[in-house]
Formats: C-alpha cells, structure tokens, sequence
C-alpha cells in the first residue's frame, strides 16, 4: 500500500518541519511568520517522500529519516522563496497563494530564505546518526544546495533565458537546477540507510531520471496549465523566453523523452527489488511525478 506510506509520512514530515521552525510568537515575528508561512503551505513534499521511500526501501527506521527528510525541504522551500523574488522569476503566486516577498516585503523575504537554508543544516547536523553519517549527509546537501548544484543551475537558467542552448545544455542545466536536490534527496535516504555502492548506483539513475522528468512534465505543465490547477503563474516561460524542453523538442518529442525516463525510473528500480528491496513507494513516487497535474 504505497500511498498509505506516502500519507503516513508526509504527515509525519509537517510534523517535524512544524516542530523545526521558530515560533512567530517570539522575536523576531515578522521573520518567523515569513518562514512558517514559506514552509507550512501545502506544498507535495516529493523530495522529503523521497527521502523516506528510499531509507525506508534500504531498511532505515522513520526516526533516522525524519531530519534529512525535513533538511531537503526546507532547502527546498528557501529556493522557491528566492525564485519569487522580483530579482530572479519575479511570481506573485505560489502554492496558489501570494509569494512571501507580496505577502510580507522584500527584505523580509531575503531573510526568511537566507534562515531556512541555515535551518537546514541545523536540522541534520542534529540527526539521530553517527557523527560520520551526518557528516557525509551535511555535506551532500551542501553540494545539492550550492554552485554545484541547485545555485549553479538557477545562474545558468539565468544565462540562458533569451538565448539559444542545446538539448544537452537545457538538460545540464537542469540535472543541477531541479535535479540535484531530488537526487540529494534519494542519497539522504540512502545514507541513512548506510546502502551499499550497488543499490547507491541503482538509486542515482532512479533519481537523475527523475529529476529530469520532473523538469520536463513542469514545461509542459506551464504551457498546458492554468493559474488556478498550477497554484503558480501559467505561461511564464514563454512569456520570460526561457529555454524549455518543449521550446526546443516539441510538445510530442517532450512527451516521449518522459516515457523514455519513465523506463530507466523502473528499470532501475527493478535492479533494487531484484535484491530484495521493496521499492513499490519509489515507482509510486515516479509516476506522480510523470503524470503530475499541478
């Protein structure tokens, strides 16, 4: 019952992000608002289910999953705040509701992004693991996070738009833009789960797959969707001409690369299973990525 894990523990990953971030009752108020307000919104939690699915498919108890499973998404949540920003993507609307920066202010909006990153960090340097666990994982997440991967991504998104690339440049682009965190997730839950090279090999192609599927059904999803069924602003990419796997493949290309990743996703998974790992969470997780709506 894969979706009943997937309650279980998305319900259990508010629990710890809740318990994680400051009171807004204590000083400073409007900052820590802003961070509950960036967090606590309804978001999927796909990279905290993945990190669950994974340390959980390798034998790791819920208790050694819940910081790195709460540290990626507050990674997660400092990133969307900072795209919003009229600097970078310039949004409004996020999660179907205003972005911090409108519903709060600009300055406030730096901050709160600049102490769910830091908060991150504190949350998994104080997991239930071995010193030289959450070691490695502090510093998986630090090279997710920065110029090699979720930063250096978003700066060349930034240098791209307006530009022609290639395919293979827009898919570089990517695997560090939006794929690095999901992988980043993935090996959180494998490193908790102290998994062996194999499955740590297997698990990479299931999340660099992964990540790319998930970048590419969002282009289709901005041409495809609407404001209301998004909860973020429609048709922003072509608007802001930045370069998109349907600009440059076409919408029936674009759909097929998804098929294609769909296949390496389960083959990989199947690798998993074939030594005895339950890996029925992960493919769930890969099809709400495939055919995600919003």
């Amino acid at each position: 019952m894969p979706e009943v894990h997937l309650e279980q523990w998305r319900t259990r990953v508010e629990t710890t992000l809740s318990h994680a971030l400051p009171s807004p009752d204590a000083a400073p108020r409007r900052l820590h608002a802003a961070m509950q307000y960036a967090v606590l919104n309804g978001g999927k939690r796909m990279r905290p289910l993945l990190a669950y699915a994974t340390g959980s498919a390798l034998g790791a108890g819920l208790s050694a999953l819940d910081a790195a499973a709460a540290a990626v998404e507050l990674i997660h949540c400092y990133s969307l705040v900072h795209d919003d920003l009229p600097a970078m993507d310039d949004d409004a609307l996020r999660r179907g509701m205003p972005t911090v920066h409108v519903a709060f202010d600009e300055a406030t909006a730096i901050l709160a992004g600049d102490a769910l990153q830091t908060l991150a960090f504190a949350v998994l340097a104080d997991a239930p693991l071995p010193a030289e666990q959450r070691v490695a994982m502090l510093a998986e997440l630090a090279r997710a996070s920065g110029v090699a991967g979720m930063c250096g991504g978003q700066a060349l998104d930034i240098d791209a738009t307006g530009t022609t690339i290639t395919v293979l440049e827009l898919e570089r682009l990517h695997a560090l833009k939006t794929g690095a965190l999901l992988r980043c997730a993935v090996r959180l839950g494998a490193m908790a789960a102290d998994a062996d090279a194999h499955a740590r090999a297997s698990l990479d192609r299931y999340a660099d797959a992964l990540g790319l599927a998930f970048q590419i059904r969002d282009d289709l999803l901005d041409i495809e969707g609407d404001a209301a069924t998004l909860g973020k602003t429609a048709g922003k990419d072509q608007a802001q001409s930045k370069a998109t796997f349907p600009a440059l493949l076409g919408l029936d290309a674009s759909r097929a690369r998804l098929a294609e990743l769909a296949a390496t996703m389960q083959a990989a998974l199947d690798e998993l299973a074939g030594r005895g790992h339950d890996t029925l969470a992960l493919a769930a997780l890969a099809r709400k990525v495939i055919e995600r709506t919003h």
